[in-house]
């Protein structure tokens, strides 16, 4: 009986050793050039990473991102953005502890969904959706997505003026193969002495 528990239990280690480890990311203002050819961010405020949050008026660094070419007439209607010749970059000003410098370095991946939210008299509001990927200052390589709340009204958007409100992005970390090689060789190897142990 104690054999099936230690066996139960290392079954789910393995499950849990595999789950990736989550980055979350707020990003707030900055402002948006946009045009049917693509959008391009400047120095969003990075206001929280990973729950490393800023203080009241101040910054953890910046966030900018760029897309590709817009697929439908008009920006006042939904369409995507393609994600060719793409950017999604995070740079930490190195407070708190933070690394100092470029964080993430990536670009979307797949076409970047463009939804209108609100067409008021005055205030257009949009939301950008798009998967992400790339590499963090560490090495490692990241999956993720993103989601930036934008604004302009119709005369700067006349002008290719927005501008963001707030953004949120999620990038997922995965273990590395040979990490996980060397844990199912363990892992296989301890049941292998609970067997001889047991016969």
């Amino acid at each position: 009986m104690r054999r099936v528990v230690i066996l139960a239990l290392l079954a789910m280690v393995v499950p849990m050793a595999a789950w990736a480890d989550t980055i979350t990311v707020e990003n707030q203002w900055g402002n948006l050039s946009l045009s049917l050819s693509g959008l391009k961010s400047t120095n969003s405020e990075l206001m929280d990473f990973n729950e490393i949050a800023a203080a009241k008026g101040r910054s953890l660094g910046h966030l900018n991102f760029g897309t590709g070419a817009f697929s439908g007439a008009s920006l006042k209607s939904d369409g995507t953005f393609s994600a060719t010749g793409s950017w999604f970059d995070i740079w930490g000003n190195g407070t708190y502890g933070m690394h100092k410098g470029e964080i993430f370095q990536g670009s979307f991946v797949g076409p970047i969904s463009w939804t209108v939210t609100s067409t008021g008299k005055a205030n257009l509001t949009f939301a950008l959706t798009g998967d992400i990927a790339g590499t963090l200052y560490t090495g490692q390589k990241v999956t993720g997505t993103t989601t930036q709340y934008l604004y302009s009204t119709n005369g700067q958007l006349k002008l290719g003026i927005g501008h963001i409100k707030m953004g949120s992005t999620t990038l997922s970390t995965s273990p590395e193969p040979g990490t996980l090689g060397l844990l199912g060789t363990g892992l296989v190897g301890i049941a292998g002495l609970f067997r001889k142990k047991a016969a």
